[in-house]
């Protein structure tokens, strides 16, 4: 009886959604432990055969800082940043691009689902400019999106994998932080959710306190968390994606723990939810 009240729970989500863009950013440990891996592969490909059109972009920077370990380079990082150099932007792409991006990709398609693998290079998807802080090196905002290729793939059923470097209008290849991507292309997409797997549950009223999660917030709610340090640290940058997605009228942006199994099915699926959800 569980069961079927959790099915029956899930059937006016997937009516809503059906049809419908989700961005999902995908992060964190989640990306390392198999068990989680295979979990989420299985999920996103259940979204697909249940009409919604997800979109998976990626990070990588555990597999790029252990790739230039090995390779006897020392990662720096500023504000956060990567310090990006020509090396390192040639060890990041071929990270994110050629094992990252294709892990994913094989596992969706392992699970039944047809993923193909793409960064913001292919089909002119992102174009970006360098950031002000010249000492970050090759490190880009993104500054325009072409949705063409992705709006191709979804619509023969494709499942987009989106590795998050782009090229500048001179064509330097430029390592950009895959929050921002997520969020930019949840806005050109119109996508109807934008989701971010973290290593935390949410957003807590006292940081590190799971029982103190918060269901639902405004933005304007959490910037005042961020002004008095509540949210700090790595959730930074996804909060200022979390406005770029608001403000470019995707309706709701949920932050959810990816340590969790199936806690993207969960969020999407049933009254409660798992995490925090964020409303303009």
């Amino acid at each position: 009886m569980e069961r079927a009240h959790i099915l029956a729970e899930a059937l006016p989500y997937i009516r809503e959604f059906s049809g419908r863009t989700v961005v999902v950013k995908y992060g964190g440990q989640a990306m390392v432990d198999v068990e989680l891996k295979g979990s989420l592969a299985r999920d996103i490909t259940l979204m697909r055969y249940v009409g919604i059109k997800p979109v998976v972009v990626h990070g990588g920077g555990k597999a790029i800082t252990t790739l230039m370990q090995r390779l006897g380079l020392h990662p720096t990082f500023v504000g956060g940043n990567r310090v990006t150099t020509e090396e390192t932007m040639e060890i990041a792409e071929m990270v994110l691009v050629g094992k990252v991006n294709k892990e994913i990709v094989g596992l969706l398609n392992q699970c039944g689902g047809r993923a193909v693998g793409l960064s913001g290079k292919d089909g002119g998807l992102i174009r970006a400019r360098r950031v002000e802080d010249t000492n970050l090196g090759l490190v880009g905002a993104v500054e325009q999106v072409d949705t063409a290729i992705i709006e191709i793939l979804e619509r023969e059923g494709f499942i987009p994998v989106v590795a998050p470097i782009g090229t500048s209008q001179e064509g330097q290849t430029l390592n950009i932080n895959a929050d921002a991507v997520a969020a930019a292309l949840a806005g050109a997409l119109r996508a109807e959710k934008l989701i971010f797997l973290t290593d935390v549950d949410g957003i807590c009223r006292v940081p590190d306190q799971p029982n103190t999660l918060i269901s639902t917030l405004h933005l304007s709610q959490l910037q005042d968390m961020v002004a008095v340090g509540t949210v700090r640290g790595g959730m930074l940058a996804k909060i200022d994606a979390c406005a770029t997605a608001l403000r470019q009228q995707v309706p709701k942006v949920h932050i959810v723990s990816g340590l969790r199994p199936h806690s993207l099915l969960l969020e999407l699926f049933t009254d409660r939810g798992v995490g925090t959800q964020v409303l303009l």
